[in-house]
């Protein structure tokens, strides 16, 4: 792998199972002779290569096979076929709470992410930086997560993904979520790290944010790259599709 790479995707096909339509009961099963179950491409021979430093944006119409791309790039999904490689770490952030236990308090969730990412080792002021950068109260992160709003939540969640010094920062349309206050925050420590080298990977619903934070993307239908190229060309033809 050529060392400039940071992220290859390499004709990767990932489908899933799910349940045939009209297929409920084992007289159905007989009687309509149908499979239970049936394979949906999700992603079909998708190829994608992003050099260090790079920010790319996936931009798509809902189930066009976003968040499976992230998901796979991020080692949670195993393709069917194709080879991903990855010659770097990453800190994920694929959906709101994600990594979270909800019985824990803020502050253990904390303690507990900071540990398995090996931040805590590396940095004594991690624990003060994620509260400072949340805004969250210390009568707040001394509460069960399960008693915060969506907001909290995300506040949480996407202070600790910062505080893991990672090559590269994976971003899946967690940005609609918390004040406008928060949102800002965020994409200006987005650009932050842009422009401290860091790799982005990053989708959105938000042609305008894409185009800000990176400099090319891709567009998703149907499980394929239509198109690929400059992010400001590529938002453009997203918003054709509507």
């Amino acid at each position: 792998m050529d060392q400039g790479l940071i992220i290859k995707v390499d004709q990767v096909h990932v489908s899933f199972w799910q349940n045939n339509v009209g297929v409920y009961t084992l007289k159905d099963l007989i009687t309509q002779r149908k499979r239970p179950f049936k394979s949906k491409t999700i992603l079909n021979n998708i190829s994608v290569e992003v050099r260090r430093g790079e920010s790319l944006g996936i931009v798509g119409r809902n189930g066009s096979g976003k968040s499976t791309l992230l998901r796979t790039i991020a080692g949670i999904i195993k393709p069917d076929g194709g080879k991903v490689t990855v010659n770097g770490t990453f800190a994920p952030i694929l959906a709101i709470g994600a990594g979270l236990e909800s019985e824990l308090t803020g502050y253990e969730n904390i303690k507990l992410l900071l540990a398995l990412y090996g931040t805590a080792r590396k940095n004594a002021n991690a624990i003060d930086n994620i509260r400072e950068f949340s805004e969250l109260s210390d009568e707040v992160l001394r509460s069960p997560v399960k008693q915060y709003s969506s907001g909290m939540v995300a506040r949480l969640a996407f202070s600790i993904s910062l505080a893991n010094d990672s090559d590269i920062l994976i971003i899946d349309e967690v940005m609609a979520v918390g004040d406008q206050g928060f949102q800002s925050k965020c994409k200006e420590k987005i650009y932050q790290m842009k422009n401290q080298g860091k790799t982005i990977l990053f989708v959105s619903h938000f042609p305008e944010d894409v185009a800000k934070i990176c400099n090319k993307a891709i567009l998703l239908e149907k499980g394929e790259v239509i198109h690929a190229g400059d992010s400001q060309e590529i938002c453009s033809k997203y918003n054709q599709l509507f």
